[in-house]
Parts: structure tokens; sequence; C-alpha cells
């Protein structure tokens, strides 16, 4: 250490400040660990908050808003045209950001939590530099790894601000509303920020190598959403590659190959959304015991201890889904692990959200990874085009669908497409979790009219006691 370097100590140095660093710290914290947590940024939170989730569904909820409008005027509501204010836009963004940032600064003051602003890098299992930043040097007895993840540029370009050819981060800038826009990936953050800029007036075309959208989700929850899409974007284009991409300055020259009819096109920009990579490079990880696996990913064990003893890892670094919640449950575990607590992460059920127009969400088995593995399931199905509050609505393109042990009845997956299924689908993650049987959620009286009706009638069906779909034991 150079003479007049400030060092100091710490039981635990968290390592990243979203949304599993600060729920480790939180955590930590209450259970009365001396803690510090070191990021880039000035306040918590994160990519999800500053560049991720908290922006695109900032303008998810407004591009709902303008569907709504165009959805009720079938009903009877015209509403004039909207008028889009991009600086009025960025500064609700900028408000909400802020208020929720504010926030976690305060509950790390009165946790106790320091916070210091910097990039840590490890040089051993016990101490770690901070680069740019009022402490040089800490000394720990227990480190969490949160480091997060970063999206993945188009081979042979890269993301610069401003430029024409954006990640996630650079879309939710909103620097504009451009006349074209090409998203390259049909995963869930190229659909919803696609939604977005639908919403606000942009022509969207979207290229997908896959022969689906949102591959890894079940088929029948899809269609609604690729049947809304197809209304909203200018072309869809399955099995398609994009060869190469050219920023010009008016532009982005565009070679597509697969099902397209003109292969050189031109875009005012284009959204690169083909899936992220963690963030684990010029951490001094090579000053540690700290291994990687063939993916890049740090190994941990079932309480999030990577393979030196000191150091836990969570969130996108330590694999599996790339998922916020994830990331806090798996920050709350390593805390208490830390602290002496008998915990580990062991969940049977991990909820996914796609925040489009309809949403689709889903837990636990799904039908084509059962298929896919030989496990024998009953799949039980309720349209929401027999659903009151849907039909009200004007959302009857949903679907609702429970998967059951056929045995057993117990439930071990649930998907939904539709409003609000961000919501509905906590019904699903409990059933799993606590080992429910389909007969539970059948008789577990649900409100009329509600969309949460459709998970009662789903579950129904197994029993053969459905209200508005005749089930399979009595369908004639």
């Amino acid at each position: 250490m150079v003479m007049g370097e400030l060092e100091q100590e710490a039981e635990l140095l968290v390592i990243g400040s979203g949304p599993g660093g600060y729920a480790a710290a939180f955590r930590a914290a209450d259970l009365g660990l001396d803690v510090t947590m070191v990021d880039p940024a000035q306040r918590p939170g994160g990519v999800c908050l500053y560049k991720g989730c908290i922006p695109s569904k900032t303008f998810l909820f407004l591009a709902e808003l303008i569907h709504d409008a165009r959805r009720a005027e079938r009903m009877g509501i015209t509403f004039d045209k909207p008028r889009i204010d991009l600086k009025a836009l960025r500064e609700w963004k900028a408000n909400v950001i802020d208020t929720m940032a504010d926030g976690l600064v305060s509950l790390s003051n009165r946790r106790g939590v320091q916070l210091l602003q910097g990039r840590a890098q490890f040089e051993s299992a016990n101490t770690a530099r901070l680069h740019d930043c009022e402490v040089s040097h800490i000394k720990f007895r227990h480190a969490i790894i949160a480091t997060g993840s970063r999206p993945i540029p188009f081979p042979g370009t890269d993301f610069k601000p401003g430029g024409r050819i954006m990640s996630s981060s650079g879309a939710l800038a909103l620097a504009d509303v451009p006349q074209s826009l090409l998203i390259v990936g049909g995963g869930y953050v190229g659909l919803e920020l696609g939604t977005v800029y639908a919403a606000l007036g942009s022509r969207v075309s979207l290229v997908e190598l896959e022969g689906r959208l949102l591959s890894g989700v079940d088929a029948d929850l899809v269609e609604p959403l690729q049947r809304r899409l197809n209304t909203i974007f200018e072309s869809i284009h399955l099995k398609t590659k994009v060869a190469s991409l050219q920023e010009t300055d008016d532009g982005v020259a565009v070679i597509l190959e697969g099902d397209v009819e003109k292969p050189e096109q031109r875009f005012d920009r284009v959204l690169v959304a083909i899936g992220r990579e963690v963030s684990v490079t010029d951490i001094g990880l090579e000053k540690t015991k700290v291994e990687l696996d063939d993916r890049g990913f740090i190994k941990v064990d079932d309480q999030l201890r990577t393979t030196d003893e000191r150091i836990f890892a969570v969130g996108d670094v330590a694999g599996g889904l790339m998922l916020a919640h994830k990331a806090t449950r798996e920050g709350k575990v390593a805390a208490e692990v830390i602290a002496g607590k008998p915990s580990a992460f062991d969940v049977r059920a991990i909820p996914a959200v796609v925040y489009t127009d309809p949403q689709i969400a889903w837990c636990g088995l799904t039908e084509e990874q059962a298929r896919a593995e030989k496990i024998p399931i009953k799949v039980l199905r309720f349209p929401w085009k027999f659903s009151g509050r849907a039909t009200t609505m004007g959302a009857p393109e949903g679907l609702t669908k429970i998967i059951a042990d056929p045995e057993t009845g117990r439930i071990v997956g649930v998907g939904i497409c539709g409003r609000n299924t961000e919501g509905l689908i906590s019904e699903g993650v409990l059933a799993i979790e606590i080992g429910a049987l389909a007969e539970d959620m059948a008789l577990s009286i649900h409100p009329h009219p509600t969309l949460s009706e459709t998970e009662g009638e789903a579950a129904e069906l197994y029993l053969g006691s459905a209200t508005h779909i005749l089930s399979p034991k009595i369908k004639t």
C-alpha cells in the first residue's frame, strides 16, 4: 500500500449495488454485520434501476396507455391522437429513477451500510483495491460479488454513446423517435422495447435467427402476443440473420439473410438485443480462488459460496435466469449464510414476465420442457375468451394454463398470457412452492369477475367442474 492511502476494514464487502448487491447489504446489516458496498454509480440500484427494469417498465406503462386509448374506440370512447413530448417523457423517467434511488440511499444510511463510489478489484481473498474512490484499500472477512451483466454487442460493432446502433440502455435514453427501427433479437428485451417505440410512432421491424419469438417460452403462450405484434410492428422476420450492420451519418445500412424480400435495407436506428454477458473481467478474480464455469459464470453452491470460502456471488454473475428478483433472493441467502444462519437458495419456481401487450408470465415447469425431458404432465388450458373480466376489458386473446402431475394433481408449472399477468403469476408461484394440488387452487374461491378466475377455472378443469368452459371429462 502506498503511503497516505486510506485503508479500512469491513466484515462484509459487497461489490455491486444492483438488486442482488443492495439486498445482500441490507439483509446483512439487519443481521448485525458491518457492511460496505462499492459501486461505480453514485447511488444504489444498478442496471435494473437506471438502465433496465424500471425505465423500461415506465415507458411500457405509457405505451399501454396509448394502446388502451386506441382499444377504447371500439367501446365507444375516442381520444385525440396522442401528442408525444419526449422531453417530458425523459423527465418522468428521471423522476421515477431519482425517487427510487434516493429511497435506496436513505435505506442504506438508516441501516448503517457504508456506500462507496468506485471500482473494486480483488488483491487477495480478503483484500480489495478501490479505484476512483476516497478509500484505497479494504480488508474484509467476507465479500459478495454482485457485478451483474452487460448487453452483448453485434459482432464487429460496439455501443457508442449517442450512436445509431443501440443497446437496451441506449434505447431507453429515448434520444428521439426514429421513423424506422430495426430490432435484432426476438427475446423479451427486443419485444418490450419494440412495443414502446411502435406505440410512440416508429415503424418497427424485427429479425430473429430462430424460427419463433421467445424461444424457451411455450408456443401457445407466445401465439396471442405474436398476433398482436403482427399488427403493431411493420414486419417480423424469423429464421433471418443479420449479415452486417454499418452505421452511417444518417442511419444504419443492414444486410439480411433469410426470410426477406429485400436483403439490403436502411434504418434510422438499430437496437441490438441478442443477450447479455456477465461483468466479471477486471475485478481481480485471478487473485482469489474463485473459479468460472465453461460459460463464464462464477461457480457457486446452493448457499451462493464460490470456490473461495470467503467470497460469495449473486445475481447474473452466478448464472441461471438473469432476473432482478432472483438476484434479490440470492443476495439475502448469501447474507444470511455469512451471518451464520441456516439458509440456502432452494426455490421451486422463479417467475418470469414479459411486459408486452399482452403480457406473458410463467413459472415452474414449462410444457415444452416437460415434453423434451419426457416428464408425464397434464395440461389444463383456460382461454380468456371465456373470461367475463377479459371480455369487459376487450382483452379476450389471453390464455391461462396449469401444468400438473397426472397422478397426484400437484401443480408443477403455470403459464399465462394476457393483461396484468405480472400479478397473476404470483398465485402460481405460491402453489408450486407449497406443493399445492390443482384441487386446492380449484376449491379456493376466486372473486368474480376477475382475471384471477382464469386460474381457478383452469384448475377446475382437472376436477371436471369448470363453469365457463366444458371440462374434458364431460365434453360431448
